[in-house]
């Protein structure tokens, strides 16, 4: 039997409680299979432990990370801790030691989930975000100079490697390959005439090796704009790391909610563990009240799932998400119901373990 180890770091505000239901559904799948188990190990990392340590995590908390298959985060963030420390000095912090360069967002409008647009049919939304993860705007270079000065300047720099541009936009052709679908650039060449000028050059560099891939390009702005008006030229997409982190959330609107959100952080060579997370935030106006949707996590653990090969039952339980959807019995406030977080957890675990039989 095969036993993936998993470090689980459940964080702030709702985390906690959004994980302990996909780790619910998890070893569900895990007890359907006589294949796999999964071993978890907790680590009490986040923002209550820097205001107790001064730190996000442990010193050596990469090394113990190290050992494990998968990394399953609920969500980072609280009041009186700065975002950009919770941010860099944990979540960045991993996605950058473990070169996790791939961020995947799915933005696919399930049945049963609320549909925002008129004039769009709900198939029309199915897209999945392939986002570069490592370097770009969020490479963290640049310098504060003349602090509190009246000639204070703030320079942020973007990180455009060769390696990183080219590794990212190839995956992303790969992908499209695998799935039969088109793949289209998103960037700001116009404006930003180095960075995005050399990502659309790679671009068009990478797709003379796959002929076979029906390739678009858009601005940005454009891009933002189509997703609302025309989804379905949308279906596997990438872009940089901020383009990427922002219309993903304007997909996560598109797909049913903040509540459906989920990504994937992957190292394609597996040298390092990749991370999986519901991409809602931690809320912690909600935290204890057993009012967040863990939906998003459930998700994010079957893109585990599918990472360690297991994508037959990854798609048993989105498709268990989706029969939850439809039967609009078992919902939380967020989506309409009256369900508590472990309600909706337990019964996804009973769908999954129904559909397994079939």
């Amino acid at each position: 039997m095969k036993t993936f180890k998993i470090a689980v770091i459940a964080g702030d505000g709702i985390g906690p409680e959004v994980i302990d239901e996909g780790i619910k559904v998890l070893n569900k799948t895990a007890e359907l299979d006589s294949g796999f188990r999964f071993d978890f190990t907790y680590f009490p990392w986040g923002c209550e432990f820097y205001a107790k340590h001064g730190k996000m995590m442990d010193d050596n908390g990469i090394e113990q990370l190290k050992e494990f298959d998968a990394i399953y985060l609920g969500a980072v963030g609280f009041p009186g801790v700065p975002d950009h420390v919770s941010l860099w000095e944990l979540l960045l912090k991993i996605r950058k030691s473990f070169d996790q360069y791939v961020n995947i967002r799915p933005i696919k409008l399930l049945k049963g989930a609320h549909l925002p647009l008129v004039d769009v049919n709900r198939e029309d939304i199915n897209m999945l975000f392939i986002r570069e993860n490592s370097e770009g705007e969020y490479a963290g270079a640049g310098d504060w100079l003349f602090k509190g000065q009246e000639n204070e300047v703030v320079l942020q720099n973007s990180v455009f490697s060769r390696k990183g541009t080219e590794r990212i936009i190839r995956y992303a052709f790969e992908t499209a390959k695998r799935e039969g679908r088109s793949l289209t650039s998103i960037s700001k060449a116009n404006a930003l005439n180095y960075s995005m000028v050399f990502w659309d050059q790679v671009f068009e560099e990478v797709s003379r090796d796959y002929p076979e891939v029906e390739t678009a390009s858009y601005l940005v702005d454009a891009a933002a704009m189509l997703m609302i008006k025309d989804p379905k030229r949308f279906e596997v997409v990438v872009t940089s790391n901020l383009f990427g982190d922002i219309l993903t959330d304007l997909g996560a609107a598109l797909a049913g909610g903040i509540g459906l959100a989920a990504g994937a952080n992957i190292n394609p060579e597996r040298h390092y563990p990749s991370m999986f997370e519901p991409i809602h935030g931690s809320a912690p106006d909600i935290a204890g009240q057993g009012l967040a949707n863990p939906l998003a996590s459930i998700w994010s653990a079957s893109q585990m799932l599918d990472f360690f090969g297991c994508e037959d039952y990854g798609k048993t339980v989105l498709n268990a998400i989706e029969q939850l959807l439809l039967e609009q019995q078992v919902l939380t406030p967020d989506m309409g119901g009256t369900a508590s977080t472990a309600e909706v957890g337990d019964r996804v675990v009973e769908i999954v373990a129904s559909l397994a039989k079939k």
